[in-house]
């Protein structure tokens, strides 16, 4: 048989299923159980074909017709997709627990080995206990500190360079110089080195995250699942492959210059801190040794980290300086109070970083407008459960909109698409999940937990290139003639760099 004629067979046994299944489904619930209301799904596909290239933003006008907790099909998934605050807190708060589960996807059974990470685990006993080790030994605050004379030096050189540009009077790649210099800082800090060009490591985690961040149709109907249409499961194992080799070779490294190499080093890496911990049981207290660090785990934390890091906090870099030039005003009160609390005779410090406020609000209005994930990453429920009068199922899958939920006119009043810091003037408003108008952390349990080291990083850049500089976008281009489109995937970076010309404004 040939697959064409497989394919067909598939197709036709799936609609037949499908229709079946609406058919029961609906004869079954009807006066029942009210489920959330959202639009008809076809069979097989059922409301794939709505998404299309940009589905936050599709997601976001459906539910302006449906409501912020919506109900629609991923091919065979049930979803739900939450679109404001309020809806937000009763499924990442108030049922936290019964939401704290994830999905089961193709692309993380080869990239973590299924539930060896911390992202994609299974809610239970073994992801609280990797959560756990995570973050007292990976991504703790004294951990987050020690690294500081790394980003301290990197940051340094990315000034350095610009600086050169801005003699010259060239414009920037921003883009490219802000990748550059996470990903030298962030492999360093995870591996302990940076990536050299005899290691075609940066195309490589391209490929990953650009696998991630698709919509794979396998995942949303399983029985093509065997058919790899998209391709996507061919891609995922080479880039598995590839990557688990590389990781392989960092981890021999680690073994092979041991101990007395890591006390030359200023800081020990977070490749370091896991070879040490080869195994050893996760939770000390654990007599049964059940979680036993191997290869595996290591691999798949390193795997985590690399895609939460890498391409993320250059995301919410770029989009921060793509609203910082489109807006002078704002720019000229972020240098105001630089000067006023670090001046023009020197750089920006870690330690001046808690006293500049003005641009935590700028972090905060860049986050709600361009949040880097705009799903967050996916929940499931656990079981059955009815939240606000309507009914989920067990195995739902939960999308929080956070995209959507900063556009929200009842939230943010009729100026939700203008960029205005002063909006979180004298407001309690953290990162920290606590207040749902804002999480692009996440919250509750299933919250980031290198929330701190993204942020300090981040901050740390954008203080550092508008205190250094002056930036004008080039050839006379007007701010709002910028383009400001949007590229979905894992994360959601401009679509095209942001190229602007420097003016270095520092005295001597």
């Amino acid at each position: 048989m040939s697959s064409s004629t497989l394919a067909l067979l598939l197709i036709l046994f799936g609609t037949l299923c499908s229709f079946f299944y609406l058919f029961r489904s609906r004869n079954r619930h009807k006066n029942v159980r009210k489920t959330p209301p959202g639009p008809f799904p076809l069979p097989i596909i059922g409301n794939l074909h709505m998404i299309g290239k940009l589905p936050h933003q599709a997601l976001h006008h459906l539910a302006e017709r449906y409501g912020p907790i919506m109900s629609v099909m991923l091919g065979h998934v049930p979803t739900i997709v939450v679109s404001s605050p309020e809806a937000a807190e009763l499924f990442l708060k108030t049922h936290d627990a019964v939401f704290a589960g994830r999905p089961k996807l193709q692309t993380s059974e080869y990239l973590t080995y299924g539930p060896k990470g911390v992202v994609f685990s299974e809610y239970g006993p073994y992801w609280r206990t990797v959560r756990k080790w995570f973050s007292l030994h990976l991504v703790s605050a004294s951990r987050v500190e020690s690294f500081a004379p790394v980003r301290k030096q990197e940051v340094a050189s990315l000034v350095e360079s610009v600086r050169k540009a801005a003699e010259g009077g060239k414009t920037v790649d921003l883009s490219r110089q802000v990748g550059k210099v996470i990903e030298v800082i962030m492999s360093r800090v995870i591996f302990g080195r940076s990536m050299d060009d005899q290691i075609d490591f940066k195309p490589l985690i391209e490929e990953v995250m650009n696998i991630a961040g698709a919509f794979n149709l396998s995942d949303f109907v399983p029985f093509l699942a065997p058919l790899d249409l998209q391709g996507l499961a061919r891609r995922v194992k080479r880039a598995s492959k590839d990557l688990h080799e590389f990781f392989d070779k960092i981890i021999d490294q680690h073994e092979q210059q041991g101990t007395k190499h890591k006390e030359q080093k200023p800081y020990t890496d977070f490749v370091d801190v896991m070879v040490s911990l080869l195994d050893t049981p996760m939770n000390p207290k654990d007599k049964e040794q059940s979680s036993i660090i191997d290869r595996r785990n290591i691999k798949a934390i390193m795997v985590d980290m690399v895609a939460a890091s890498f391409d993320t906090t250059t995301t919410a870099i770029e989009w921060t300086l793509s609203e910082l030039v489109r807006h002078p005003r704002v720019m000229l009160g972020l240098q105001q109070e630089l000067d006023r609390v670090v001046g023009r005779n020197r750089m920006v410090e870690e330690s001046d970083l808690q006293k500049l406020t003005y641009l935590d609000m700028i972090i905060k209005e860049s986050f709600r407008l361009h949040p880097v994930a705009p799903f967050l990453i996916p929940h499931e429920s656990t079981e059955d459960i009815t939240v606000d009068g309507y009914f989920i199922p067990n195995k739902s899958r939960i999308i929080v909109n956070t995209w959507s939920m900063g556009r929200d006119h009842k939230v943010w009043s009729d100026d939700a698409e203008e960029f205005l810091p002063e909006r979180f003037e004298d407001n309690k408003i953290d990162f920290g999940g606590h207040d749902f108008r804002l999480i692009p952390f996440g919250a509750g349990r299933r919250g980031c937990p290198g929330m701190q080291l993204g942020l300090t990083t981040m901050r740390l850049i954008i203080a550092q290139l508008f205190h250094c500089f002056d930036w004008e976008l080039p050839d006379g281009m007007l701010p709002n003639e910028l383009d400001m489109t949007e590229k979905f995937g894992l994360s959601l970076p401009r679509a095209n760099h942001l190229f602007a010309k420097p003016t270095y404004r520092l005295v001597g």
